[in-house]
């Protein structure tokens, strides 16, 4: 038997409970072995529930237990997170978890502490929730140098996006919508501001290389400065606005930004709406795979984290490999990185279109019956030639990146 210990009895963490429960005949025979909780760490008392019978408030009822091989981590932020997760490890526990934000931070160290003690620490969960792309970069593409991953990472943000397509409505009041919802937190800045996103596509671009990436260093730009009246000019070109988190290869490096682009119906991500969540992956050699599922919710991660329970159970005293060292992948200058851009400036087409043709050249003009607003798109550029030409107008109201 293999025991188990959970970190945190919320959402997540009551989602792999219940599921090694009602499914346990059938994990046992993929595992090779009877899989059971032994202990789930949570502060509070959950009365009446059948985590009552294994629930602990002492950590060191999990770290201390000899019989506990796997610990699952669901709780979620970076303090405690690290320091429980790292003292299991450092006593050869295998650890799963789905903390994006611990994994962001601290993956290169915890993968290298758990090889040293023979043993896993994997985090299929932690990006895309039920999509499985963690494992499949690390084995189905490992034959491939990636060419380019791209995604819509985030279901708050998708989700916001399409509802603000479908009915025409402004930010503000589709997010209120959106926590109304549980789609969105109270504070909904991670996701809204795109640092949600950012930290999965670092572990994303790291996993693709092998070397660690910064997410502090990824350009990271969210949705709030989307309006409505982007929205009708996304129409209008027959396009949707969805923010992406994206690595490319540029050369002998690689360009990695998040940020809000218009994206056409040839483009695969282009049909992905509500809270669903997509990963484009380009393989030099198996060309365009794409991974789609729900990228939250209580059973769909909890699934994922699963998986990885069973993988770490499969390899108990040897360890799953992962293919991500402390070594740092050093980002190209994303002023370099180059885009086409979907541009709106203040004033009429009279008074703005000549001074937009001496800072950006020729561009494709966009009417969308706004007489107090000139909008074109430009050719492909730089960031830097862009940020110089629009200073330049000086009368930018928001610009887009078009995918």
């Amino acid at each position: 038997m293999i025991n188990v210990g959970i970190l945190g009895y919320g959402t997540v963490g009551s989602g792999v409970f219940d599921i090694l429960r009602e499914n346990g005949k059938l994990i046992a025979g993929r595992a090779g072995e009877e899989i059971s909780v032994k202990h789930v760490l949570d502060l509070r008392d959950f009365p009446g529930d059948s985590v009552e019978s294994v629930l602990t408030h002492d950590f060191k009822d999990i770290e201390m237990d000899d019989d506990v091989q796997i610990v699952v981590e669901t709780m979620g932020g970076l303090h405690p997170a690290y320091e429980f997760v790292k003292a299991c490890l450092e006593r050869g526990k295998s650890v799963c978890t789905s903390n994006k934000a611990l994994v962001a931070d601290f993956g290169p160290e915890l993968i290298q502490l758990a090889k040293d003690r023979n043993a896993s620490f994997l985090f299929e969960a932690s990006v895309g929730g039920g999509i499985p792309i963690i494992r499949p970069l690390q084995s189905s593409l490992s034959p491939d140098e990636i060419l380019e991953i791209s995604g819509i990472l985030n279901g708050t943000t998708n989700y916001i996006l399409t509802e603000m397509k479908e009915k025409g409505a402004d930010f503000d009041s589709v997010l209120k919508d959106a926590q109304a919802l549980g789609y969105a937190e109270a504070d909904p800045t991670a996701d809204v501001e795109g640092h949600d996103a950012c930290r999965k596509i670092a572990i994303l671009t790291s996993l693709a290389y092998g070397k660690n990436v910064d997410f502090h260093e990824i350009y990271t730009e969210g949705i709030t400065k989307i309006t409505d009246r982007d929205i009708i000019y996304a129409n209008r070109l027959g396009a949707k606005v969805k923010i992406c988190g994206s690595s490319k290869k540029v050369g002998d490096g690689v360009c990695a930004m998040v940020a809000p682009v218009l994206i056409y119906p040839d483009n695969p991500l282009y049909s992905v709406d509500g809270v669903f969540n997509a990963i484009l992956v380009r393989g030099n050699m198996v060309g365009d795979v794409m991974f789609y599922g729900q990228g939250a919710g209580k059973l769909a991660t909890a699934s994922a984290v699963v998986s990885d329970v069973i993988e770490a159970g499969k390899n108990i005293g040897t360890g799953v490999p992962v293919q991500w060292t402390a070594e740092k992948l050093s980002l190209v200058s994303f002023e370099e990185s180059k885009s086409r851009f979907f541009v709106r400036t203040a004033g009429t087409k009279s008074d703005s279109e000549s001074k937009v043709r001496d800072a950006f050249g020729d561009v494709e003009e966009v009417d969308a019956g706004f007489s107090d607003e000139y909008a074109f798109v430009t050719g492909e550029i730089t960031e830097a030639a862009y940020e110089k030409a629009a200073g330049a107008v000086g009368t930018v109201i928001n610009k887009i990146r078009i995918s």
